[in-house]
């Protein structure tokens, strides 16, 4: 067998329907369209989302709530996470990154107080909840908001 050999198995390739090409082509005078009526129109058809007059499914479907297109959203880390670290004492949103803590590097990061610290450490995030700014500070660490959120 050649590469000029290869051809589709038989009935594969079907060919193109040529429609308004005249009365020898089997496709003429109506174009396979039937006479009159809304599809025989020009831009003819049901709009999208038609169910042949059955209440569409888009009007079936209750509609409620609201999305904020302004909000934030955080990637949270909870101070148990804080508990073993042996890095440097401060923790910063790339040191987190690096320690696998945060997966989504994009997302500003919160701190939850979620756990106890035992260590001083200084801690960089975006936010902070209060119960974890007074649990760091407790430690004798200091906690610092970097901006970008």
């Amino acid at each position: 067998m050649n590469l000029h050999d290869l051809a589709p198995a038989r009935g594969a390739k079907k060919r193109r329907k040529r429609i308004g090409r005249g009365p020898g082509s089997g496709h003429g005078k109506t174009a396979t369209k039937g006479h009159k009526g809304l599809l025989a129109r020009s831009g003819g058809g049901k709009r999208p989302g038609f169910e042949g007059g059955q209440m569409p499914l888009v009007r079936r479907v209750p509609k409620f709530g609201f999305t904020n297109p302004f909000r934030v959203e955080y990637t949270i880390v909870n101070l148990t996470s804080f508990a073993g670290w042996t890095g440097s004492e401060t923790i910063t949103p790339q040191a987190m990154v690096d320690a696998g803590l945060v997966k989504r590097k994009k997302l500003p990061i919160k701190i939850l107080g979620n756990g106890e610290l035992k260590k001083p450490l200084v801690v960089q995030a975006h936010k902070f909840s209060k119960s974890a700014e007074a649990k760091i500070q407790a430690a004798g660490g200091r906690v610092e908001v970097i901006g970008g959120a």
